[in-house]
């Protein structure tokens, strides 16, 4: 299984925004500390602030930031929500499975299996887990200069921590 650039990218912008000690984080920023289309960051960007997981704030001075602590990011959920398919193989979707063996096949019970024990893992860790070791993070995106410029902390704290308990139960 491989995740797609849009889940890879959307667990990049929530780490950036975690590690950031600025207010909001600006879609141009992130995109040139991973080096990555700013334009496809900004696709990303909408899609959690959809599920509630980031806000955006307009103007001037906007950018994005966290709706929710980090411990209440679940990175399962998240991944869920941004995967658009988690279709190991054809037979997991019947609206299109043309396999004539699905109904006796044993492959689609273990495949099932094994995606639902790699999304037990992921439910088992936060974006917290993923920034526990923030020092090196933070140098390989540049951010250490935040903290020698003295830039505010204001971690989010919106209505995003029960989104994404909203998406982990369904």
């Amino acid at each position: 299984m491989r995740l797609t650039h849009h889940s890879n990218y959307a667990m990049r912008l929530l780490m950036f925004c975690a590690l950031s000690d600025r207010p909001v984080s600006r879609i141009a920023d992130i995109a040139k500390a991973y080096r990555i289309s700013e334009n496809h960051l900004t696709k990303i960007a909408q899609c959690l602030s959809h599920i509630g997981v980031i806000e955006t704030v307009r103007g001037r001075n906007g950018g994005v930031r966290l709706s929710a602590a980090p411990e209440d990011i679940n990175v399962g959920a998240v991944i869920r929500v941004t995967e658009e398919n988690l279709c190991l193989v054809e037979c997991f979707d019947d609206g299109t499975n043309t396999c004539p063996i699905a109904a006796c096949c044993r492959l689609k019970a273990i495949l099932e299996r094994g995606l639902d024990a790699f999304l037990s893992v992921l439910d088992g860790y936060t974006l917290a887990d993923l920034i526990a070791s923030p020092g090196p993070l933070r140098s390989g995106l540049g951010l250490e200069e935040e903290a020698a410029e003295g830039a505010p902390v204001v971690p989010g704290r919106g209505d995003g921590a029960k989104a994404i308990r909203q998406v982990a139960a369904s």
